[in-house]
């Protein structure tokens, strides 16, 4: 790999953070860009990391940017997620997330910086054809944000075809947990994903554990998800990076464990993990979730030889834990 930067947007936020760290722990040198929109100062730990406060889409900041570090390549994690939000506010998803990655790429093109790595999702494939998933899977969103993500993931093939630019699209799964010495972690704001929101409601931050469907065609009856851990997401970010650097040709990867865990599954894992009861609130299924998205994992092991190595969902909620119990009591400076 190039001895020059790599420029990590969105490197204050959730998955962001953690690979940032695992990136300079590797000696790596990295500048982030963040608007801190949803990321967090005090996510960046490394005293070695410039924090640039500012937008993807501001392309006067970016071409002083590229100016002054000469980056070898770019890992793109900001981004809007909210899937609910997706539908009622398209415009917001398809800005953010499509179009401001445009200004990104034209002064990447400027600068012939010549690597992307793209934070993708699983949404894009939409309801899967099967179960596990792996990347033959056809990808129709069933929601704006999939159908954002897709829509770079398609700009980033037509870049290549026209001026050779090598990108990874790594479609995560579900990500969890939180980094093994609890100073970073996830800290969203509202908080939609299931494993906080289960230990929000022992803690009582909120009054009940709202569960969206008994009656799936699952074991349990609830929904299936395959659980990735933020460290091995942000170690496959790292392989994927040196591998689109070294071998100069793209690739296109499910990031998952293999392994369903159900949301019940889920709770029963929390409560062994806390000794305390979850206060559950059972409704109706929530329209658009899948009985079940596991990934087929061994595309990106004959690829990167990546492997998730947190796979206990005890080990997994049990992070979750630590983080929220931890000296930043779960939640980042505001």
């Amino acid at each position: 790999m190039k001895d020059f930067p790599i420029l990590i947007t969105g490197g204050a936020g959730y998955i962001g953070s953690h690979t940032v760290r695992h990136l300079v722990a590797l000696g790596k040198k990295v500048v982030v860009l963040d608007n801190l929109v949803f990321g967090h100062k005090d996510a960046i730990v490394d005293s070695s990391v410039e924090l640039v406060i500012g937008n993807v889409g501001d392309q006067k900041l970016l071409r002083e940017l590229f100016k002054k570090h000469q980056f070898s390549a770019v890992i793109h994690f900001a981004a809007y997620a909210y899937v609910g939000e997706s539908v009622t506010n398209p415009l917001k998803y398809y800005w953010n997330n499509t179009a401001e990655p445009i200004a990104l790429l034209q002064v990447m093109q400027e600068n012939d910086c010549k690597a992307f790595v793209f934070s993708s999702t699983c949404a894009t494939y939409g309801t899967p054809t099967k179960i596990p998933i792996d990347e033959s899977n056809p990808q129709n969103p069933i929601n704006p944000y999939g159908q954002s993500k897709l829509m770079v993931e398609q700009i980033l093939r037509d870049c290549e075809r026209a001026w050779n630019l090598r990108s990874a699209c790594l479609r995560y799964f579900n990500a969890s947990g939180c980094s093994a010495d609890s100073l970073i972690g996830e800290d969203h704001n509202p908080e939609s994903h299931l494993i906080p929101r289960v230990l929000m409601a022992i803690t009582g931050e909120i009054d009940t554990l709202e569960v969206y469907g008994t009656d799936y065609p699952t074991p349990d009856g609830t929904c299936i998800r395959d659980y990735i851990h933020v460290d091995d997401l942000a170690c496959a970010h790292g392989l994927a990076l040196d591998y689109i650097l070294t071998k100069d040709e793209s690739i296109q990867c499910n990031l998952g464990t293999g392994k369903g865990i159900s949301v019940k599954e889920i709770i029963a894992a929390a409560e062994e993990v806390t000794n305390k009861k979850v206060p559950i609130r059972y409704g109706p299924r929530r329209e658009g979730d899948p009985p079940e998205l596991v990934s087929d994992p061994s595309h990106v092991y004959k690829t990167l030889g990546w492997k998730a190595q947190h796979c206990n969902v005890l080990d997994i909620v049990g992070s979750a834990w630590a983080w929220l119990n931890g000296p930043r009591g779960g939640r980042f400076e505001q």
